[in-house]
This record gives structure tokens, sequence and C-alpha cells, in this order.
């Protein structure tokens, strides 16, 4: 039944697809975070949706007369340059059997990245995409966060097999990263029981964080916290979220879990943290040992482990050049979200881009320390919200423009019946009314000399 419900879903939107290529960017991302076909038994689980959504949205951009542009922003040539750069450390990498396979996928996302760029072009689009994207998550969160609640509390909450996001560690840093697009989604809900419904969610979803075990989503959740209360514009509504995850912490966590966690003070007596640690100095001795890294999956094929971190994966696998330009990826979305937030300051009409742009924040740097611990640099979602952030920053740019256009126009028409700008108008001439006036005679000025 499964088979059936997945596979008439996803053959029922390519018609719409067609008709709208944007429709299949969010069709490709719900396939993405939820792969719902994962959860079948049968003949949908084999069954390239992905493709068929991806086929669908590249004919609809055929011959669709909808205007086609990418936005270019140091953002995207950066990431444009970033993906040359892998397929070059692919090509020269130390594992080839291991890299190419992980080549295959990573170059999927990047295209449908750019091919993101394309379409998501508005607005309700950039709204949409995120609504599909959080909801497409939050379904493991809500999961997770009953089964830990009704007895699960000693198990791990996993993400769907065979995905990015299978294991414990991979599944929470997915989850910490939906949370503040769920309370951005909360914050544009008009509705009492719909914001309700946000902020249940939003909870279960840390709830299940929690009931992954992972202690570098812990660690994110500790980061990612204090910026939240920083950030978030309804800091009460944030607080009323916490209270409950703390309970589930002090009275429904087993204490296995207070032991593992127990062991991030003291990572010297672990072995987990000691391969790590061993992991990242094997990371460090690829780079040093080539310019071009050791290509995709090296630090594994190394050591014989994964990285299991963002910033040591990158180095290993791309080398201090690829790791330079993954952290700018982070610097430059980072300082487009805050100008964003700036220049729609004094605009209450944008308030949805503060909104937007201050959550991304706050899961990037959910993203940024669980993802110290963590080795998930090729996730889609890291580069779905840089381009989030690039397309809300051109249309906050044009928004703030067409807004301030009108009073200038203004301002000017109103200084002079003339039609010039402002700054050439020059200085305005005194007013000499009040002075002694020539009297006319005979149609000429007359001095009070010739009456004498």
């Amino acid at each position: 039944m499964r088979d059936l419900i997945v596979t008439l879903a996803v053959f029922g939107t390519l018609p719409f697809i067609l008709r709208y290529p944007w429709i299949g960017i969010l069709a490709w991302s719900w396939l993405s975070y939820m792969n719902p076909h994962r959860m079948a038994w049968g003949f949908s689980t084999s069954m390239p949706f992905a493709f068929m959504v991806a086929l669908a949205t590249f004919v609809g951009i055929l011959f669709s007369r909808e205007k086609k542009e990418i936005v270019w922003s140091r953002e995207t040539w950066l990431m444009l340059v970033f993906t040359g750069w892998m397929f070059l450390t692919t090509a020269f990498s130390w594992y080839p059997g291991l890299a190419w396979p992980q080549w295959d996928k990573v170059w999927r996302i990047m295209l449908m990245t750019y091919v993101t760029l394309m379409l998501i072009r508005d607005r309700d689009r950039v709204h949409w995409l995120v609504v599909v994207i959080a909801f497409s998550l939050a379904f493991y969160g809500v999961k997770g966060g009953i089964f830990v609640l009704t007895g699960g509390s000693g198990h791990n909450v996993r993400g769907p097999g065979g995905s990015f996001i299978e294991d414990r560690n991979s599944i929470g840093l997915a989850l910490l990263m939906t949370v503040p697009l769920l309370w951005y989604i909360r914050l544009q809900l008009k509705v009492a029981w719909q914001r309700l419904g946000l902020l249940a969610m939003s909870v279960l979803t840390l709830i299940a964080v929690i009931g992954t075990h992972s202690r570098g989503a812990l660690v994110g959740l500790g980061a990612m916290g204090v910026f939240f209360l920083l950030k978030a514009r309804n800091r009460l509504g944030v607080l009323i979220g916490i209270i409950p995850v703390v309970l589930v912490v002090f009275y429904v966590m087993p204490p296995e879990w207070f032991e593992r966690m127990h062991t991030i003070q003291t990572y010297d007596e672990d072995g987990s943290a000691q391969g790590r640690i061993y992991a990242w100095g094997n990371a460090v001795y690829i780079a040093n040992s080539s310019l071009l890294g050791g290509g995709f999956r090296a630090v594994t094929g190394f050591g014989g482990t994964d990285s299991h971190s963002n910033w040591f994966g990158t180095l290993g696998e791309q080398g201090w050049p690829g790791l330079v330009m993954f952290v700018l990826l982070h610097i430059f979305t980072w300082r487009s979200a805050t100008q964003i937030i700036r220049m729609v300051k004094p605009h209450k009409e944008l308030t949805w881009a503060r909104d937007l742009a201050a959550m991304i924040q706050v899961s990037l740097i959910g993203y940024m320390s669980a993802g110290s611990f963590l080795g998930l640099q090729y996730f889609d979602l890291f580069y779905h919200l840089i381009v989030i952030i690039v397309v809300v920053h051109e249309l906050v740019r044009r928004a703030v423009g067409e807004i301030a256009e009108p009073r200038v126009q203004a301002r000017g028409s109103s200084a002079s019946g003339l039609e010039r700008p402002l700054s050439s108008a020059g200085p305005t001439p005194p007013d000499k009314s009040h002075l002694p006036q020539p009297r006319v005679a005979g149609g000429r000025f007359a001095s009070s000399r010739s009456h004498r």
C-alpha cells in the first residue's frame, strides 16, 4: 500500500512540474529530505523517482516561457568554483573506488542547487520551499519525539535507510537545523491553532534530537539555543518550548543517556572520542601531503574510520584550498543574512525576510557547532540555505529600492516646480521683498535723483 501511495504521489506531480517547473524543486526536495520511498517495502524502494522529477523539471524549463536567470553573487560563484575543485580532487583521488560514487551524489546535489536558484524567484516560492524542506525533515522529528515519549528513550532515533541522514548523528544534525525553519514558518502564521501546532512540532523535533543519543547534536543544541534566544522575535515562545525538552531530559531519558553525554567531558577516556581525534590527525596528514587532498572518502580509506567532522572531513578530502572555500561559504552566507536583517529593519512589510534570515543564521550555528563532530559537509540542506539567502537578499534589495524611489521622487517634486535633481538645484536665492524697490517711469527704472 505504501508503494502505491508514494508512486501515485510522484507520478501525480509530473504534469504540474511540466507546466510549472518550480514545483519540481519542491518535489525533488521532498524526495531528498523525507525519502518517502525508503519507508515502503516493495517495488517503489528501487524506483528512480528523483530522476523522473529532475527530468520533468528540465523538460518544463525548456518549454516554459518564464524568464530564467541565476542570481550570481559571491556565494554562487564560490559554490561553482568549489564544485569544480571537488571534481579535480576526485580525478586525482587517493581511493578512486570510494571517491567516484560519492562524486556522483555530490554533483547532482550541486546541479539541483543551481536549478533551485534559477526557479525559486519570489517570496511565495521561497516560502513553500522552506515549508517543504522543514516538514519533510520534521516528519522524522515528530515521529522520533513521540517514540521517545512513549517508551523508546532507551533506543536511538534514526533517519531513513540509505540516505544522508541514516545514522543517529546525521539525523540529529538535520533535525537540529530544521527547528529554526519551523520557527520561521510559525512566525508567519496568524491562526492560533496553527501556531500552536508548529510549536508542538518544534518541541517534538527537539525531543527527537535528544533521543538520537548523539553527543555532537547535544553540543549543537546548546550552541544553537543561545543564538535562538538572541535572534528569535518571540523569545517567550522559545522559552515555553524549551521547558518540555528539559523535563524530558530529566524525567524520560534513561541513565545510559546521561552516562554517554558525560563522556563529552571525559573524552580522553572514551574510545569513540579518541577515534575522532585519530581521524582528524589523518585528515591533517592527508592535506599536508597533497594540495588537492585525498578526494572523497580519503579519510575513511586511509584510517578506516570517517572523519566525524565537517571541517576535518573537508580538509582531508578537498585539501587546504577546499577547506578555505568551505569556510568562506559559511562566512559569506552569514554576512548576507546580516545584510538582509539590516536592510529590512525600517520596513515592516519585509519582516518575513528578517525572520527567515535570522532563523537561517540560527540553523547555520547548529550546522557549524554540531558539524564539528559530525561529518555531513555535503548535506543538501546547507547548500539549500545558501541559495535561499542569496535569493532573499536579491528580493529584499529590489523591494527596498522600489520603496525608496517614490520617496525620492516626492521630495524632488515638492522642492520646486522644475524637474531637476535636488543636487543640481543650487542654493535658494535670498528673499528681498522687504527691501525698497526701484520706481518705474516711462517703462524705465528711474532713480530718485531724476526728479530733483
